[in-house]
């Protein structure tokens, strides 16, 4: 099964963990707008692209100790360094070494084996523009949330900067050959509509022979998804995109307990739940939606079930 996964931030990194479980031909595409944190930082001074979301997939498809995982993923506690992560730092070193993004993630892939492969979304240095409902127009992936959340306000769009971004040859040509590709899950605005906003990505997703499946996000985003549920989602993507290229949904319909989402409730999130009238409008739309209780509790955080989705999507193509 050769499949390729649009999205980013740690809805992407799960999903990830459940699919190498049944193919070793993974294509993660991942968006690289991100400006906040250690990786915005990295991308500053080094004028690289930020590796945050990279290396979090990376981390998830490699194929080594767990003891390499740690040191993958930690992040310094204290000095100059306070905050970065080890992985970031890698990734950063490797860049410097090869002098080029690809090569440095093919090096990267080696030394780790991981279950397929990541991509940057451009090569591009870029940043997110989002149009809100107000008129108001924010500059910066790390501010857009917060800042419509503080202004009560939904976002309308979102754009790139610069506007015209082209993708890598490889992630066409993986688009080409793929069995499936996956849009989601991941903030919604932030890291999933913008993969989908790089030139002749939409219409190659459009023109392929594959099927498309969209993993709706299970919860809320304050600032991004206010209220929404899944059809808000669905139409969102449709209407960046310009046209319909889901060809199914992948949602929960398990109710869970005010315990459960408890902590996210305090921050102001709410469940997306299915129901029997968000089904008609999406399959009106000649999308098939695939409902079940797809959500995993670990240590009080809620989690797509990837194991589950992973063999869905396998026995898809077995079917």
């Amino acid at each position: 099964m050769k499949i390729v996964v649009f999205g980013g931030g740690t809805g992407l990194s799960v999903l990830l963990r459940g699919i190498k479980k049944f193919t070793k031909d993974i294509t993660a595409v991942v968006t690289v707008a991100d400006d906040g944190g250690g990786s915005g930082i990295l991308r500053e001074d080094l004028g690289m692209l930020p590796p945050g979301d990279m290396r979090s997939c990376i981390t998830a498809l490699a194929d080594i100790e767990p003891s390499m995982l740690k040191l993958l993923q930690h992040r310094f506690k204290e000095g100059y360094l306070q905050g970065q992560s080890f992985g970031n730092l890698l990734i950063a070193a490797m860049y410097e070494i090869f002098g080029n993004y690809e090569h440095a993630l093919k090096e990267i892939g080696s030394i780790f084996r991981l279950s397929g492969k990541v991509l940057p979304m451009t090569l591009q240095d870029t940043h997110l523009k989002a149009y809100l409902s107000n008129g108001e127009v924010i500059l910066g992936e790390n501010t857009i949330p917060s800042y419509a959340e503080k202004a009560n306000c939904k976002i309308d769009t979102i754009s790139l900067v610069p506007s015209c971004c082209d993708p890598l040859e490889e992630t066409i040509n993986d688009i080409e050959k793929a069995d499936i590709v996956v849009i989601g899950p991941g903030s919604l605005y932030t890291s999933v509509i913008p993969n989908l906003l790089i030139n002749s990505i939409p219409d190659k997703i459009y023109e392929s022979k594959c099927k498309v499946f969209y993993v709706c996000n299970l919860m809320t985003q304050p600032g991004e998804t206010d209220d929404y549920n899944v059809v808000d989602h669905v139409n969102a993507i449709k209407k960046h995109v310009g046209k319909n290229i889901i060809d199914f949904v992948i949602a929960n319909d398990k109710k869970l307990s005010d315990n459960d989402i408890e902590k996210y409730i305090y921050k102001g999130a709410k469940q997306v739940i299915l129901d029997e009238e968000q089904i008609k409008e999406l399959e009106e739309n000649n999308i098939k939606v695939i409902s079940s209780d797809f959500i995993e509790i670990k240590s009080n955080y809620i989690r797509h079930n990837a194991t589950k989705i992973g063999n869905l999507l396998s026995n898809y193509i077995k079917n």
